[in-house]
């Protein structure tokens, strides 16, 4: 009787915390939509206003979080016997307590109140390539967030602090020693891509044989109405099953994704001569949502039906825009439907569109239009800068000539502009210092998924020819999306693909996949 009584009181207790867990999370979910409405369709003039809003939903989500009533839920909680899954919860809370608790309240609403005012700037500095419009905010946002760091753990180094934030079960250990090991191979892998165009240019060979549309050409060129993209668009999230009765599409200068299982857009954007771009970018933007969208209904509001951070968010939309999106099967599914919109694309072969999908451009200044090898070295160059920056040994005012320095040092090439150099990602107006290593980790990991998925089920190319993904999506449904936070990262991972994390698939894949494309005899 007396086992029952303290189950009945751990589970009474349990249900007011959630209550109370719910609460925080809806707040920070409606912040979520004010900010998709500032990028998307606010007005200009609504930032002061904006400000003043999304400042307040983080006040009242640092109070509720912070609360002493939190603390002495948690502590009771975690001296309780509790299933799994709850424990799982008051971990992921625990965590985020611990963290906030430690940052003052005051230093919450100065970060949220400057990273809105940061977000018109850096587009207007990007608009008129005018770095200086935007420094004093990026120095602003670098000292808060390394008085924030402080605040956290003052004996860390705080970029550790800051990588935390995005992904708290890799160690930025892990992380530095992946970002060297792709650095280490991908630029061998890239010169000798470049070997091989030159050798073809000099010799006047295609890359395969005559009906092979040349690496050297892009099957997309051409200009392409805005319109039009945006039907193409939809058709692309049509054919990969995207539930529009929970989701919405609209354009961003920066494409993202946001939202929860009940409600999860998506945005991408369109250039007149880029129609590959858009959509890659809306594929990529897919994967977002499509794991947003596998997230268990009944979790909503708690860790149980969130995400499981940013590297595993990653790996999904690079999974399907890599792994699906730039494949051969996909092309010979989905040119067809392309080719109703754009009726000039009637002798593009789907060889030929898959390869202008996988050219290797090193001569790229774009991140988000990098292809798949050089992509990792744009974060590298981003990774490189943040730790100089936020450790002080970078001024915000050289950010753009080291920028420009080390795209000449990794890539050969040197931006001509602010807009399309330092000022070309939204992320430090987000005050996103310690993010961008994720990118090159969910690549990895979504090689590591693919590889695991196809182990178990089978090769996918059929599939994917015939333009279903049921099965591809029911696997990741099963082994990533409906678990939430229940797991740690490296727990998830080993779950799923019965190993631990490894770049050793996205090695092997990039290796094989543009060894063949480029005949490199070496790979």
């Amino acid at each position: 009787m007396a086992s029952e009584h303290a189950q009945s009181e751990s589970s009474g207790t349990y249900e007011e915390f959630e209550s109370r867990v719910e609460r925080i999370s809806n707040v920070s979910n409606a912040a979520g939509i004010l900010r998709w409405d500032q990028e998307v369709v606010m007005p200009d003039e609504g930032t002061p206003a904006r400000a003043q809003q999304l400042s307040t939903l983080s006040s009242i989500s640092h109070e509720l979080l912070t609360a002493d009533e939190t603390g002495e839920l948690l502590a009771e909680l975690e001296s309780a016997d509790l299933p799994d899954e709850r424990s799982a919860v008051v971990r992921e809370v625990r965590r985020q307590y611990d963290r906030e608790t430690s940052v003052p309240g005051e230093l919450v609403e100065r970060i949220s109140t400057a990273t809105t005012n940061a977000h018109p700037k850096w587009k207007e500095a990007k608009a008129n390539d005018d770095f200086e419009t935007f420094a004093p905010v990026l120095e602003e946002l670098v000292e808060l967030k390394r008085e924030y760091a402080e605040h956290v753990d003052p004996d860390a180094d705080p970029y550790e602090v800051l990588f935390s934030e995005y992904e708290p079960y890799i160690d930025l250990e892990t992380a530095e020693r992946v970002l060297e090991r792709l650095r280490d191979r991908l630029v061998p892998l890239i010169d000798a891509i470049d070997e091989s165009r030159e050798a073809r240019r000099a010799s006047g060979s295609r890359t395969q044989s005559d009906d092979e549309v040349d690496l050297e050409t892009d099957a997309f060129a051409g200009s392409f109405d805005d319109d039009d993209q945006e039907a193409l668009a939809r058709d692309v999230l049509d054919s990969l099953g995207y539930d529009w009765s929970r989701g919405r599409l609209d354009t961003a200068p920066h494409p993202f994704s946001s939202g929860t299982q009940f409600d999860a857009r998506v945005t991408t954007r369109f250039e007149p001569e880029d129609l590959l771009g858009s959509i890659t970018s809306t594929i990529h933007e897919f994967g977002h949502a499509n794991y947003t969208l596998g997230l268990p209904d009944e979790g909503y509001a708690t860790p149980l039906g969130e995400a499981r951070d940013l590297s595993v968010h990653e790996s999904q939309s690079r999974l399907w825009e890599n792994h699906v999106g730039r494949s051969r099967p996909f092309w010979e599914h989905f040119l067809p439907i392309a080719r109703e919109r754009f009726p000039e694309l009637e002798d593009v072969t789907p060889e030929g569109a898959y390869e202008s999908a996988n050219q290797v451009y090193d001569d790229n200044l774009i991140r988000v239009e990098a292809d798949e090898l050089t992509y990792h070295l744009h974060i590298v160059i981003r990774f490189e800068i943040e730790r100089a920056l936020v450790s002080g040994d970078l001024d915000v005012e050289d950010v753009p000539e080291v920028w420009n320095d080390k795209y000449e040092e990794y890539l050969g090439v040197r931006p001509e502009t602010d807009a399309e150099g330092c000022l070309q990602d939204i992320h430090w107006s987000h005050g996103s210092f310690g993010y961008f290593p994720t990118y090159s980790l969910g690549s990895v990991l979504a090689a590591q998924l693919y590889a695991a998925a196809e182990a178990e089920l089978g090769p996918f190319e059929d599939d994917i020819r015939e333009g279903e993904f049921d099965d591809l999506n029911g696997w990741l449904r099963e082994n990533v999306h409906q678990h939430g936070k229940r797991y740690t990262t490296p727990e998830l991972i080993e779950r799923a693909t019965g190993e631990a994390f490894t770049a050793d698939y996205f090695l092997e894949y990039v290796e094989s996949k543009y060894g063949e494309l480029y005949d490199l005899e070496e790979y």
